[in-house]
């Protein structure tokens, strides 16, 4: 077992992570490639295909050069992925422009459209959510809307990982997980449904073909072993879009497990089972949308999960904006000398709109209460905070609707802070747990091509083996009494401002 490797790639919003695991989920090899995000208007977001597929090919090379592995003892390789991202390709397989990517604003009127078309009620029965501007479905009528001439000559709609998975073997494919987000999957049945593909006038032919998370989708071509060192042959699994895979990164794959990431958006995620019959729980639904519920990495399995769109997102553009690029560290050595409250201080972490519970594309950012007292690490630790409130909106969510659980494990770049995860514990009144690795979603889609090349018998099986837990930070009730005096305010702060913001987004 010690000779077999396993490659897990994470294609996220400001780089591709590449790294070669040993089939126990030890690290051997890692690279980084980053790349540029385009926001020609406000609320937009697109990036380049091509980008992700030379990282993808860039960071696969180095990793089987710094490790020294022969390629013919890589088993298997998964592909973790921002979401939602629209890929569009010609008959040819080239990208016609630009992708449109999970945090882009502009389709409200496309979401409208969706709604008028399926029904409002009838696309969260299929769907299992109502139509957001962050989803896929918008974003392929946007263009068809505005750019017919694009439209027209496309052949082939592809998420973001799926393109890569395109480059790497050929297949044009993608796996339920992802494919959930899309807002075209039948989530109960976990495969297209015919009934919104004919109501939104959508071929089905331009989407790949749905796979679980484990199976393998394709094989790696000659042309891409070529480009990065891997042996041709190598079996490719579905792999899974980010959350899904993070949750196997970190050992949720059972009822009563969660976790939390703080990455570029923020994440409070539940593993659901099926009931007795394999179907999924009505309840697991939110009726008015304000959580997403998606097939699940685990076969026959599902999960529900609240989004903060600007999570990490927030301490970064702070950090680049207004704390001239100091490091996280020191940022968090001040931060931490700031009482609860930030002298009063308050943030909205609503960069890019919101999803959970708010479901608002024209909501943004605010700080609340900024005086002349105030420094920038008053205003950093309110951007903390002001995560951790917006997160525990959405864990508030997925109580209600009875996904409990004892502890919270974490990942992400966020969870690398001994703050950040300790605030998170005072809010959220839980333990809060690391793994000893803590790149979730490469571990996640390793040990789903650990399943997919028969090293292991099933989904919980490679998770117990390849995650292992690492610190916990327990909970301080003295400190959620002080936090639950501003996280009240925080709460109403947004239905005070929705008009405005409104009003200021129709300017």
């Amino acid at each position: 077992m010690r000779s077999t490797y396993l490659i897990g790639i994470d294609l996220g919003t400001s780089g591709t992570k590449t790294i070669l695991f040993d089939a126990e989920g030890n690290i051997i090899a890692s690279e980084s490639k980053e790349y540029p995000m385009y926001q020609p208007k406000n609320g937009w977001a697109e990036q380049d295909a091509d980008d992700w597929a030379q990282a993808g090919f860039a960071t696969i090379k180095a990793v089987i050069g710094k490790s020294g592995v022969s390629p013919s003892h890589i088993a298997g390789i998964g592909i973790s992925g921002q979401m939602h991202g629209l890929v569009m390709l010609d008959e040819e397989g080239r990208p016609l422009r630009k992708s449109i990517i999970w945090c882009d604003q502009r389709t409200a009127k496309e979401c409208e459209e969706i709604t008028d078309r399926v029904g409002q009620k009838r696309l969260i029965e299929i769907t299992a959510n109502p139509a957001l501007t962050g989803f896929t479905a918008s974003k392929i009528l946007w263009v068809r809307n505005n750019e017919p001439e694009i439209y027209n000559k496309c052949r082939h709609i592809l998420l973001p990982k799926d393109y890569l998975r395109y480059r790497m073997t050929g297949e044009f494919a993608t796996e339920v997980s992802d494919a959930s987000g899309m807002q075209l999957l039948d989530v109960p049945k976990r495969r297209w449904s015919r009934e919104v593909l004919e109501a939104l006038d959508i071929e089905p032919s331009m989407l790949g073909k749905v796979y679980e998370s484990p199976e393998v989708t394709g094989y790696v071509t000659q042309e891409c072993a070529r480009a990065t060192g891997l042996k041709a042959g190598t079996p490719v699994v579905g792999g899974a879009g980010d959350n899904a895979a993070a949750a196997l990164g970190v050992g949720v794959y059972k009822d009563g497990m969660a976790f939390t990431t703080i990455g570029t958006s923020g994440v409070v995620y539940a593993h659901k089972e099926p009931d007795a019959e394999g179907r999924l729980d009505p309840r697991a639904i939110d009726p008015l949308g304000r959580v997403h519920t998606f097939c699940c990495a685990v076969p026959g399995a599902w999960h529900v999960m609240g989004v903060t769109q600007a999570a990490g997102l927030s301490r970064s553009w702070f950090r680049h904006n207004i704390a001239g690029g100091e490091p996280y560290e020191q940022l968090d050595a001040e931060a931490a000398k700031i009482p609860v409250g930030a002298n009063r201080l308050l943030y909205l972490p609503y960069l890019m709109g919101e999803r959970t519970p708010h479901l608002d594309p024209d909501c943004r950012g605010a700080f609340i209460g900024l005086s002349a007292i105030h420094t920038k690490y008053d205003m950093l630790r309110a951007v903390m905070e002001g995560v951790v409130f917006s997160l525990k909106d959405c864990l508030d969510i997925l109580t209600d609707m009875g996904m409990n659980t004892t502890k919270m494990y974490t990942c992400g770049g966020g969870s690398k802070s001994t703050l950040w995860r300790q605030m998170l514990a005072d809010v959220f009144r839980l333990p809060v747990v690391t793994v000893k690795c803590t790149e979730g979603p490469a571990l996640g889609v390793a040990a789903l091509a650990a399943v997919g090349a028969g090293i292991y018998k099933d989904v919980p099986e490679a998770c117990q083996t390849m995650v292992r837990d690492d610190m916990l930070l327990e909970p301080d009730p003295a400190m959620w009494a002080e936090y639950e005096k501003y996280y009240k305010i925080f709460r109403d702060l947004y239905p005070a401002l929705k008009d405005s913001f409104a009003r200021l987004a129709g300017l």
